[in-house]
């Protein structure tokens, strides 16, 4: 049974270790480990024993506004409903919140579309959402695919 937990500091350099994992290999976006530290409270894990096999994470944009980030799931868990579980966790936490408009930014888009995001052009997207984008290193030239998420 997959059990979904929020992540604890010790919990950081494993999330650190598998989304840059993923991100060597050109899959997602790398991330620092400060940064990790600093959003911990918006990750989501999936721990097998006291290791971290899958994370996501819900970050709060604006008022109205959340991206799921940082999904990620260790390549011998894949399709096993980690993934599926984490999103739901971050829809789930969005809608506690009172967030109605999700989105993400991903290569992996037909994985969201099962969890029913839709696409959406970038550009559709308020600006505020573009903060995080300056420090990537795929600025201004993104290739990643947007999707969002309307709660009903």
């Amino acid at each position: 049974m997959i059990q979904i937990e929020k992540a604890k500091i010790a919990d950081a350099p494993q999330i650190h270790k598998l989304i840059n994992g993923f991100a060597d290999k050109g899959l997602m976006l790398p991330r620092p480990l400060s940064e990790i530290y600093e959003s911990l409270r918006d990750f989501f894990v999936v721990r097998e024993n006291d290791k971290v096999i899958a994370c996501a994470a819900l970050h709060v944009s604006w008022e109205d506004l959340a991206e799921i980030r940082s999904a990620a799931v260790a390549e011998a868990n894949q399709r096993k409903g980690c993934g599926a579980k984490l999103v739901e966790a971050c829809l789930k936490e969005a809608a506690a919140l009172g967030i109605k408009t999700i989105f993400c930014f991903t290569y992996q888009p037909e994985f969201f579309k099962t969890q029913k995001f839709v696409d959406v052009e970038k550009m559709e997207l308020p600006r505020k959402v573009w903060s995080d984008c300056l420090r990537c290193p795929k600025f201004p030239n993104c290739d990643e695919i947007a999707l969002i998420y309307h709660a009903e």
